[in-house]
């Protein structure tokens, strides 16, 4: 007997058919003699009208009632599941946030998790095997006693956090692909899906643009130390492919010295030219940006001939560059730059690969096979297990099947 966390996402719950199908898999765990925890979101597209209503009620909405009518999406789902899971001879009830209880911070609508009390569950697994409906993306503010919810992707976080809460042996997430693959299928046709994968490359992957799990679930799920599966609902939940197993580095026997090619669209560029080379310049440029919220990712610093003067480029969400771009023309006299250039039509293409902390020229390998398909490299950043390049946007599917095919990830 095992104890498991059963995760299913929007798409797999989008009508009551599906969330019919959803608890054919939930059945098929607990007559393996397993206790089951479920997590649910709301069906597929709720989340979308709930924000829709709150922003035609008041453009400038309390964060806090914004969080108690977005949480209701799950709250509907987390009962239709148990509904259903009843009506199979499944004992079975829902749980909110609140009830289970999960705690959370009290910033409205992008809570981190505080701590999972899970032995309410664990006392319906004694009882009588009564499997746990819970609504996910929502918890509960300690002190005000106020509902708080996750963030968008968030119940992929509750449910590996309930996983760790429950000591749970392994949390399945259940979505509309049937794992995790070496990069988008829709680029590229010969991508494959992977049977292992380390933390550490899926955190990589996930915030590099794999839009897969949720960047927060999987920092849990490593800090907690959680096997984590990838696996979808619209396999015959009577014969379920495996999908794939998020794990311990040391528990991959065969390693790949790349694993997976990332890209993200979600990028804009920022030049400073001519700046003064001085003490003090970078703070100048960087900490109004860290005040606004501005997430800064790759950097480069070129300076001049005459050792005067440098030229600083960086990159921003492009749904933040033109705020970042109007603070720094409004910092223009402190900073003492001579030009601000810009582009938003730019993506960042990155390999992962923990294999990378045992080979050399990984990625000189990567910088000679996109010279010779034309592509310019405009920025690099580098880490242990990942390089990546800012290129123009245009030659995004090329530099993908490029390197996807140069580290031997082709299927067949």
């Amino acid at each position: 007997m095992a104890r498991l966390v059963m995760k299913f996402g929007g798409t797999s719950v989008a009508t009551v058919e599906r969330i019919k199908n959803a608890a054919r898999h939930v059945k098929r765990e607990v007559e393996a003699g397993n206790e089951v925890a479920v997590v649910v979101s709301a069906m597929s597209g709720k989340t979308n009208e709930l924000v829709a209503w709150c922003k035609e009620a008041a453009p400038l909405y309390d964060q806090a009632e914004y969080d108690t009518v977005v949480a209701s999406g799950e709250q509907v789902t987390s009962g239709l599941m148990a509904i259903v899971l009843r009506e199979m001879g499944i004992p079975a009830r829902s749980w909110q946030g609140w009830q289970i209880p999960i705690y959370g911070s009290d910033a409205h609508g992008s809570a981190r998790i505080v701590d999972v009390d899970g032995a309410g569950i664990i006392a319906g697994f004694d009882r009588n095997r009564e499997v746990a409906v819970c609504s996910g993306f929502q918890g509960v503010h300690a002190e005000s006693r106020r509902i708080v919810t996750l963030g968008r992707g968030g119940s992929d976080t509750s449910a590996v956090a309930l996983a760790a809460g429950l000591k749970a042996d392994r949390c399945d997430i259940y979505t509309d692909v049937d794992g995790v693959y070496t990069t988008d299928p829709r680029i590229v046709p010969k991508a494959r899906r992977m049977n292992k994968v380390s933390f550490e490359e899926m955190l990589e992957m996930a915030s590099l643009g794999s839009k897969v799990l949720q960047v927060r679930s999987v920092e849990i799920a490593m800090t907690q130390r959680v096997p984590t599966y990838v696996r979808s609902s619209f396999d015959d939940p009577e014969n379920p492919n495996p999908g794939t197993l998020i794990c311990d580095e040391d528990d991959i026997v065969e390693q790949q010295i790349v694993t997976g090619i990332a890209f993200s669209r979600d990028e804009a560029q920022i030049t400073l030219r001519r700046v003064a080379d001085k003490p003090g310049v970078a703070a100048a440029i960087f900490g109004p940006l860290a005040d606004a919220n501005i997430n800064v990712d790759m950097i480069i610093q070129v300076v001049s001939d005459d050792q005067a003067t440098t030229d600083i480029t960086f990159t921003v969400p492009t749904a933040d560059y033109e705020r970042a771009r109007t603070l720094l023309e409004s910092k223009h006299d402190t900073i003492s730059y001579q030009e601000i250039q810009g582009a938003t039509d730019v993506v960042k293409i990155s390999a992962i690969g923990v294999g990378m902390r045992s080979h050399a020229g990984v990625a000189a390998r990567a910088f000679r096979a996109l010279a010779e398909k034309g592509i310019n490299i405009r920025a690099i950043t580098t880490s242990e297990i990942k390089f990546s390049v800012l290129i123009d946007a245009a030659y995004t599917e090329l530099a993908v099947r490029t390197l996807h095919s140069l580290y031997g990830l082709d299927a067949g």
